[in-house]
């Protein structure tokens, strides 16, 4: 059963990229599944909303110069008592926002890869503001209490200990499907051969996420006292500073290996394939691409809250390392043993779920002319 004449919205927020790529991917699966749909993407937290500015640059700031602040709010958010008067506050902050998007797209379901916009609409809908369905699209390895909620008709999450971290919490588990992290379908025919990325000069490949984040420039730096000739390929993401000191650092310094710097680009699938490994922070759309393309995980400093939560999880699963400020021993134990990298590569293989962006819009397009499917009543 097709959409037609049905309007998708699907809202997510600029704080970091993962949660508009994970939209943007079940946007494109969406639309070749259901060509006559009428799908948006919509951006919670855009430049035109000054609220949405604000949220976004207080918490870059908070990151930036006060972790150790933004690390207890987090973990006092995820308790039930104060996480509940924390989506109450959000919801009565934004809630204009969404009704003003509603207006604009009038739709006939609602998608939110980030909890803002889905802790808004939940609160609309128990006030009884809002009739559209709700689905809610985790894009990390846990979920936070702020994406907890009755009144989302239908959840797709990245793993199992989700779906039984929200059942614990009073969400029915006929409301809850194991999808994976929505990805690029860029990711999903990749075909593994650790030999060819075995080949002359090993490449690292380092990223910080769409911004550019975490310690890159001083893990480009500590690599260069590695022994064993490797080839550095960084990308930094929308972060012009990092790529300016990076350019500085490869014109001014004697480097002890090949470095590449890459500002944003659209290619990560083919950096991934040609690379033995991945540096970079536990971001849950970065890591899921990586998984993909089985490609092992090296985890540098994860940023306070979430990020620390998928480190933990990767960590666990075996296809993750997190990394010391004396790095340059592990990548050389690595590149000297190979095996420790297929192990890694082997529990991403069984790990991986590329095609977790088709399998939510197969189910939204398959049920959404038929609400007591999609959304059953318990």
């Amino acid at each position: 059963m097709s959409i037609i004449s049905r309007k998708v919205l699907i809202i997510s927020a600029s704080v970091g990229d993962g949660h508009t790529q994970a939209a943007n991917a079940i946007r494109d699966e969406l639309i070749c599944i259901s060509p006559s749909a009428d799908i948006k993407v919509v951006d919670f937290l855009d430049q035109t909303n000054s609220l949405g500015r604000l949220i976004k640059e207080a918490y870059l700031k908070m990151i930036d110069f006060f972790p150790n602040v933004y690390d207890f709010l987090y973990h006092w958010s995820q308790e039930t008592y104060s996480g509940t008067s924390i989506k109450n506050i959000t919801a009565y902050l934004m809630k204009m926002k969404l009704l003003q998007l509603l207006q604009n797209y009038t739709p006939d379901l609602l998608v939110f890869t980030h909890p803002f916009p889905c802790c808004t609409a939940a609160y609309l809908r128990r006030t009884r503001q809002l009739a559209t369905p709700l689905v809610a699209v985790t894009t990390d390895f846990s979920a936070h209490e702020m994406w907890i909620h009755a009144e989302i008709d239908q959840y797709f999450v990245a793993n199992h200990e989700i779906k039984a971290f929200l059942a614990k919490r009073g969400i029915s588990t006929k409301r809850i499907f194991v999808s994976g992290i929505p990805i690029s379908p860029k990711f999903t025919n990749f075909q593994s051969s650790i030999s060819r990325k075995t080949a002359n000069m090993p490449i690292i490949l380092i990223m910080g996420g769409g911004l550019g984040l975490g310690a890159v420039e001083e893990t480009v730096v500590n690599l260069q006292a590695a022994k064993t000739k490797i080839h550095i390929v960084v990308v930094t993401g929308k972060n012009k500073k990092l790529q300016k000191n990076l350019l500085n650092l490869k014109a001014k310094t004697f480097l002890t290996h090949p470095l590449t710097v890459i500002g944003y680009t659209e290619h990560i699938h083919k950096l991934m394939a040609k690379s033995i490994m991945l540096m970079t922070k536990p971001g849950g759309l970065t890591c899921s691409e990586a998984l993909a393309m089985e490609l092992p995980i090296l985890l540098l400093k994860p940023l306070p809250g979430q990020e620390e939560e998928n480190a933990d999880f990767l960590t666990r699963q075996g296809v993750a390392l997190q990394l010391s400020v004396s790095l340059t021993p592990i990548v050389e134990k690595l590149l000297q043993q190979p095996q420790i990298l297929q192990d890694m590569q082997s529990k991403a293989r069984a790990l991986r779920q590329p095609d977790a962006a088709n399998h939510v819009a197969n189910r939204l397009s398959a049920c959404i002319d038929n609400p007591n499917t999609l959304f059953p009543a318990s």
